[in-house]
């Protein structure tokens, strides 16, 4: 088709077409328009958007020859197609046009081949203006050049592909029965409809499914006022809001930027529903949550009124009144046919319910809902009708009712805030009552129990106190006989060293291969028969972790699966030995280059801010995505290891913590574990432990990592403050870039040193509640918006431009002996 200065003439397959070819890159400015019989030829053409963010062209997708045409990020340099329209039919060769004709109909046409690939199939709609414009949002919309631009007669936002951005709704609108859908491609280079499909299923209160092929994979539980019962909750954020509408017209779910950050979500065509965000410092996408589908998550995997729980061996479990349907296949670990009840209902002798705290709601196709009801409303509902399995409110701020009227399928045991009310027989509810109390009593006799072998073992020591080694071995025997089998069963998907493989890989346990040394023993290189190099953590006599840590690192660390956490690759117990083989990691601990004068100038600025982006990734990881949400306890610079290209892998989970409820939610313990220097003060006065003091330790380490300094036994000449104090007063006085290592000055991004500073203090403020979730340190770290101020950090022991201390002169006292200044 030749460029002319009116209309050119083309044949297509012998059709003549008369068309106007919109020439943008010799325009002034960008089109951002398509009029009847104008049309993008596939030799460079595009259309752009009037603020320029998404542009509209031909393109090929990954490694593929094929051409499509599609709507990109224009701004970014990584081509990222978030909608196809000729997903199906691809075009050969570059001899496509995308026209708008004259009766409203958008076109693409290829020449050799059929006279339309694809239609916007408008043209039984009376237009005599019409115009396709692509708008800022992403959307290619369609209307009469004379009629509002409110409501388009045809929008690419109905048409979905594999992506999600921001304003585009995921739902359906029931006035037209369009549904907005997401549908993976086929492969990373194929756009053309993929496997899996995830929805929003408007049958009952309105859920999101996910299929591959006709296999129903899993479910989102509905909207609980704050977010989707099943997934984290993901806290008021100043990045992006969640919406959920309910209408006569339309149901959907849909997330708004409040920034200029470019984010979207994708459904992977391995099905992985990814959630990105575009750094622009980094030029790259960085994933920071995404759903995947495991033996965890899967669809009604316990079958009906059975309860799925990560913490639990086996996986499902039947619900309180029910038991398993068929007792054979669950001992096959084959839970498909769910539970049934031990005592049939009654409802005219009075059914009552039973309260379980902390699940996803089950399946709600089959309930009824009613946005105002009270919960006491919701129970009467449900008592007076028989058919009435189970009641819930809507939102968990406890407004609403949800009633379920079939079987209950694909409960989740969760960290989770709503309650769900089982309708149980009265005989039923009764038993459970006597069980409950019988329970209590045998606490207290084992309580009493447990002290008096406490003191019997007290005295056995300070009796034997002259031959502690001899003790020492006689008790782990003992443990060891009595726990083994527990830790075989709990780790079954381990594989189990021999203390013969171990002795051989590391010659004996030879001095020569030590590599390190950590509370729980000496730390070996060991090379297996097969040529892998490995990390061999042995626990030493001399240690003050036992059995119960080494359970605790086995439990952890074989459920979590994250690019920046350790992986372990098995265990050995052998009499009074324990053993724990890790990934061999070449380059040590980040302590070891850190702190030294000489390895230190190996971390340049891009090294250290890729080792601060991979801890956050990984702690948030560990607090919300992970399938046990782990609180670890123990984050320092030794834990933080390196492998040969530098990444950062998180270690040593013998200290942490399985943790139920929210991000402010503590724990409270007699007994302070972990680092000085690293510790938050509520837990190093208190006990008092959350996410927030994984928070607090991620900050020192950020401060640490920009200065060089370690936080313990720091000093200055001008004052008595540890580095945190330090950095605040730098901050106060708009010094900021005197805290960085002198190393760094040659190769860091100074706005780039400065927000990590920033974040860092945000971190390390005295009150939890101050702190930001890791949710929020991760885009913080990467976003350009701006920050919050911080506030005074804890353990600062100076007066600052007059301020107020943020701690008792008590615990100033105690902290400030802890931390030994």
């Amino acid at each position: 088709m030749a460029m002319g200065g009116g209309g050119d003439d083309d044949v297509y397959n012998g059709v003549v077409i008369k068309v106007k070819v919109i020439d943008v890159k010799s325009d002034s400015k960008a089109v951002d328009s398509i009029y009847a019989n104008q049309a993008i030829k596939d030799d460079g053409n595009s259309i752009v958007s009037r603020g320029g963010m998404f542009k509209l062209g031909f393109f090929s997708p990954g490694k593929s020859k094929y051409r499509y045409v599609g709507i990109w990020y224009n701004k970014i340099s990584v081509c990222t197609p978030v909608w196809v329209a000729n997903r199906e039919k691809p075009i050969a060769g570059k001899t496509g046009i995308f026209m708008l004709t004259h009766e409203g109909n958008l076109v693409i046409l290829a020449d050799g081949e059929s006279p339309k690939i694809w239609s916007s199939n408008t043209t039984s709609l009376s237009m005599i203006n019409p115009v396709a414009r692509i708008l800022d949002t992403g959307n290619l919309v369609l209307w009469d050049n004379r009629s509002t631009n409110q409501n388009p007669i045809w929008q690419s936002f109905d048409y979905m592909g594999d992506t999600l951005i921001a304003g585009m709704k995921l739902g359906k609108n029931l006035r037209t029965g369009v549904e907005w859908s997401m549908t993976s491609w086929k492969s990373p280079d194929d756009p053309a409809k993929g496997q899996f499909v995830h929805w929003v299923d408007t049958n009952g209160y309105p859920q999101m499914y996910g299929r591959k092929g006709n296999d129903l994979r899993w479910r989102i539980g509905p909207w609980n006022g704050l977010g989707n019962s099943g997934l984290p909750s993901d806290t008021p954020n100043p990045f992006y809001t969640m919406e959920f509408i309910v209408s006569q017209e339309e149901i959907y779910h849909k997330f708004e930027l409040k920034t200029s950050m470019i984010q979207l979500m994708q459904l992977t065509w391995d099905g992985i529903i990814l959630h990105m965000q575009w750094i622009e410092r980094l030029q790259r996408w960085v994933v920071y949550t995404d759903v995947g589908v495991d033996s965890f998550n899967r669809y009604a995997v316990c079958g009906p009124y059975g309860s799925n729980n990560i913490n639990r061996r086996p996986l499902c479990g039947c619900l309180v009144g029910f038991e398993p349907r068929l007792p054979d296949e669950w001992k096959a670990s084959d839970w498909s046919s769910g539970c049934q009840r031990k005592r049939p209902l009654d409802c005219a002798s009075g059914d009552g319910f039973w309260k379980i705290s902390g699940v996803k709601l089950p399946d709600t196709r089959q309930s009824w809902y009613n946005v105002s009801m009270t919960l006491d409303e919701c129970e009467m509902a449900c008592r007076r009708n028989c058919s009435c399995t189970a009641y819930a409110s809507l939102d968990i701020r406890g407004i609403g009712c949800l009633l379920w009227f079939d079987d209950l399928i694909d409960i989740r045991e969760y960290d989770a805030k709503h309650n769900l009310y089982i309708r149980l027989a009265a005989s039923e509810l009764a038993g459970n009552k006597i069980s409950q109390f019988s329970y209590k009593q045998k606490k207290v006799v084992i309580s009493i129990i447990s002290v008096v072998l406490l003191l019997f073992f007290a005295v056995v020591y300070s009796c034997k106190k002259k031959r502690p080694y001899m003790k020492r071995r006689g008790i782990w025997d003992a443990l060891n006989k009595k726990n083994s089998s527990v830790q075989m069963e709990e780790a079954d998907d381990l594989p189990f060293f021999s203390l013969y493989e171990i002795a051989k890989a590391t010659e004996n346990f030879s001095i020569n291969n030590k590599i390190g040394e950590g509370g729980f023993g000496l730390v070996y290189k060991g090379v297996l028969e097969g040529g892998r190099e490995v990390a061999v953590k042995r626990l030493s006599e001399s240690s003050k972790q036992g059995l119960d840590e080494f359970k605790n690192e086995i439990m952890c660390i074989a459920k979590l699966q994250h690019r920046n956490l350790v992986k372990i690759l098995g265990y050995c117990i052998h009499g009074n030995e324990m053993i724990l083989v890790y990934e061999y990691m070449a380059n040590k601990s980040l302590d070891s280059f850190l702190f030294d004068e000489t390895r230190s100038s190996m971390l340049d600025w891009p090294c250290r801010f890729q080792i601060i982006h991979g801890m956050a990734r990984a702690i948030l990881y560990l607090h919300q995505d992970s399938r046990l949400q782990i609180i670890h306890r123990d984050l320092k610079a030794g834990n933080v290891l390196l492998d040969a290209d530098m990444n950062p892998k998180i270690s040593d989970f013998g200290l942490a913590r399985k943790f139920f409820g929210s991000d402010d939610t503590f724990t409270k313990t007699k007994k302070v574990v972990g680092t000085y220097g690293y510790i938050s003060p509520e837990y190093a006065v208190h006990g008092k432990f959350s996410t927030k003091s994984d928070v607090f330790s991620f900050g020192v380490l950020v401060l640490e990592i920009v200065s060089g300094k370690k936080n313990k036994g720091f000093s200055h000449q001008d004052h008595s403050d540890n580095l945190l104090g330090h950095a605040w007063r730098l901050y106060k006085e708009n010094k900021s870039i005197e805290l960085i290592s002198k190393s760094l000055r040659d190769s860091c991004i100074i706005s780039e040193v400065l927000r990590s500073i920033h974040v860092g203090l945000l971190c390390v403020q005295h009150h939890p509640e101050d702190r930001p979730t890791m949710m929020s340190v991760v885009l913080m770290l990467v976003s350009e918006g701006v920050l919050p101020e911080p506030k005074q950090p804890a353990f600062f022991t100076g007066e600052s431009h007059g301020e107020v201390r943020s701690m008792s002169s008590a615990d100033e006292y105690t902290i400030t002996q802890l931390y030994g200044r």
